[in-house]
């Protein structure tokens, strides 16, 4: 399992198969992270030295382009110079028609394809329907046929072989990706809609080669930065996050001409460009391109700056995926956004060496600043990005955030050479987190809210304290707190706070990653892995998960796993400090 494929090696009789699973998702390249297609590449190699007669099949069903089993799906089958293609989608097409969680996509269609060199194809479920597209005959088009529980088929015959490899590919045209404010945008590869999806993959074919080598090279540079960062286990969760975090977006460009990386809540409710799946996620994409990072946040600067959102902090979400037309998330939550968007334009400023993008959106930030002076630093009852967990009031890890936003705008301003302003909020945000330590204090560590003695909890938005070394809160709270959280791991990892032994694995890294060494680091990143050998849930990667037994708690797929870039980022811009 590496962070651009996936390896399977199998056995069938005298033949051994490896089959690789690829997606060159290279985030310097945007068009290329948003091209709709992969390939499944694959070696035969006899394991008795002799030569054998060796066909692979490769079969899809049309549940790939459809919400449920039952809708109707039309198939069809075409050749394009020297490539053949299956095609599938619903009969109904209605573009952009559905929204929610735990919804599949049911417009735009799903294609297998192949060089047409030995290829064989079939839909439906009779052989009438096969057709050898072979050499110098003209086959337009396979019969179409009309039923979901038909299938696609490539065959590849290969001959009496003793070694032979190749690939096939598979993608998806989703036609129009978001609704965006009322206006349906075309996906980021195709947004002046000057490009057909039979082009894109004769382009894929084409450079192949030369993706696969750099999907390697990149998998193997990956592993051995994230292993000399934090271990081995360390660098096999990034692996597994990878792909995962970079999936669970959408890339277009917006009618001002932004640039929109959009997540989805998977397995949470829905919610379109969620500010606190953001800022978990962030740090993969400003690690590897901030242009994505800036995806991330510019949605959220238009809604308020646009008029369409008014309140003096930023919005929760724009809508329900893939619609992004406005919040529709039941609550708001004030502090957790505010001090997320000044912790993460920040964050882009330290990466880029100046803070022009902060420039551009100053008013906006100066008003999110304020709201956060006044309403920070013990805030009322109100929901934070944990908000599986409730409301609750006097959130002491919510409080450290709004301490964080503040000291980031305080950093932003000093960038601009507003001196005055950054020393007024700079001074501010630690006079607040001298205020915080009393407050908080429980003795040995900090309370999980200020006015419960005998609470704990991660305090993991500290970390922005470390990695763009704003000096806000003195370097032994968070030793403090480590020490202590050493002794409430279980065998899984360390819970999230007192009241459950339920976690988020994003969160832990984080903690981790305020550890001055890689041992203590470590300690905490290695039941996390664990947790991700033994679990028995077999689901796509869940971030909320039990510390106590290998099973989930809920969330699945998610973007919030690019967090676990963390530690990659923190010795990046401090590299003095590995």
């Amino acid at each position: 399992m590496q962070a651009t494929q996936t390896h399977y090696v199998f056995t069938c009789g005298e033949v051994d198969l490896k089959v690789t699973f690829s997606a060159p998702l290279f985030m310097d390249d945007l068009d290329l992270i948003s091209r709709p297609v992969n390939y499944i590449s694959y070696e035969v190699t006899s394991n008795d030295a002799k030569n054998h007669d060796v066909d692979l099949y490769f079969e899809a069903s049309p549940a790939w382009a459809l919400d449920k089993p039952l809708q109707e799906a039309v198939l069809e089958g075409f050749q394009d110079d020297d490539m053949v293609f299956l095609k599938t989608g619903s009969k109904e097409q209605t573009i952009l028609g559905k929204s929610g969680d735990n919804v599949r996509i049911d417009w735009g269609y799903f294609y297998l394809a192949a060089e047409k060199e030995n290829t064989y194809c079939s839909i439906g479920q009779s052989e009438a329907l096969r057709t050898d597209f072979v050499e110098g005959t003209k086959t337009e088009s396979l019969n179409k046929s009309e039923n979901s529980g038909d299938k696609l088929a490539l065959t590849r015959s290969l001959g009496n072989v003793n070694n032979a490899s190749g690939k096939i590919m598979l993608g998806y045209d989703d036609i129009y990706s978001i609704q965006y404010f009322g206006e349906n945008l075309r996906p980021y590869w195709n947004r002046k809609g000057d490009q057909n999806i039979v082009d894109i993959f004769k382009k894929a074919n084409q450079e192949y080669d030369q993706l696969i080598e750099r999907c390697y090279q990149f998998d193997k540079n990956l592993m051995e930065i994230a292993i000399q960062s934090g271990g081995k286990n360390y660098a096999e969760l990034c692996a597994l996050a990878y792909r995962q975090a970079i999936s669970a977006h959408k890339l277009v460009e917006t009618p001002n001409g932004d640039l929109a990386f959009l997540s989805k809540e998977n397995f949470s409710n829905g919610s379109i460009g969620t500010v606190d799946v953001t800022y978990p996620s962030a740090p993969l994409f400003l690690y590897y391109n901030p242009e994505l990072a800036k995806g991330l946040l510019n949605h959220i600067f238009y809604y308020s700056e646009s008029g369409k959102w008014v309140k003096p902090f930023p919005a929760h979400d724009v809508g329900t995926y893939p619609l992004a037309n406005g919040q529709t998330y039941g609550g708001d939550m004030p502090v957790e956004e505010a001090g997320n968007m000044l912790a993460l334009t920040a964050a882009i400023a330290r990466i880029e060496g100046n803070a022009n993008y902060a420039k551009k959106h100053w008013k906006t930030l100066t008003t999110w600043a304020d709201y956060l002076v006044e309403k920070g630093l013990d805030p009322e009852n109100q929901l934070c990005t944990d908000d599986f967990a409730g409301h609750f009031a006097h959130n002491v890890n919510l409080s450290v955030k709004a301490i964080m936003g503040v000291a980031s705008y305080g950093y932003l301003a000093d960038m601009l050479g507003q001196k005055d302003i950054a020393e007024k909020y700079t001074a501010k945000a630690k006079e607040m987190a001298q205020e915080w330590m009393k407050m908080a204090d429980d003795g040995d560590h900090y309370r999980l809210t200020f006015d419960k003695l005998g609470t704990w909890s991660q305090k993991y938005n500290l970390i922005w304290n470390k990695v763009l070394n704003l000096g806000i809160f003195p370097a032994e709270v968070a030793q403090k707190e480590l020490a202590y959280y050493l002794t409430k791991q279980n065998k899984y990892g360390l819970p999230l706070d007192n009241r459950e032994t339920y976690t988020k694995t994003d969160w832990i890294i984080w903690t981790a990653t305020l550890a001055d060494d890689k041992a203590t680091f470590e300690k905490f990143i290695d039941p996390v892995h664990l947790f991700m050998n033994e679990t028995v849930d077999r689901v796509p990667m869940s971030d909320w998960v039990f510390t106590d037994k290998p099973n989930q708690r809920g969330f699945q797929a998610r973007s919030v796993v690019g967090g676990y870039y963390i530690k990659m980022l923190e010795d990046k811009l401090n590299p003095n400090r590995k």
